[in-house]
């Protein structure tokens, strides 16, 4: 059974930096995709950020290219996640996402991830 483990949410300031991290545990062979997806409150859960290991492609949802960066380990199952100059609006519970198949679909799309962890709070104020 695949467990994902994330760590480093929590408040901080608007203009701050925070790192998130993911680790996968329970195979032994790396993963397809890993990625981030987030939820606030009384929305729905939307694609942050993820990582294709075959070649090493990155995507960013529209909201925060150019302040997040996506990274990991393919080896290790591992995947972080910097995000810079954070906004009140980047507050949610974000979400690591894994698939150990091979997928046509795009990395976007929540349906084509089959392990989720159980979420990490980032809270930005103003």
């Amino acid at each position: 059974q695949v467990q994902l483990v994330e760590s480093g949410g929590g408040l901080v300031q608007a203009g701050d930096s925070l790192r998130l991290s993911c680790a996968a545990s329970g195979r032994t062979f790396a993963s397809y995709v890993m990625g981030w997806f987030r939820q606030a409150p009384g929305k729905e859960r939307e694609f942050v950020s993820a990582i294709t290991w075959s070649d090493g492609n990155t995507y960013y949802g529209d909201s925060v290219k150019g302040r997040f960066t996506i990274s990991g380990d393919s080896a290790k199952n591992t995947v972080d996640l910097q995000m810079n100059s954070l906004k009140p609006e980047d507050t949610a519970v974000y979400y690591c996402a894994a698939r150990f198949r091979f997928s046509s679909g795009p990395s976007y799309r929540r349906d084509i991830y089959d392990y989720w962890g159980q979420g990490t709070q980032v809270t930005v104020s103003s």
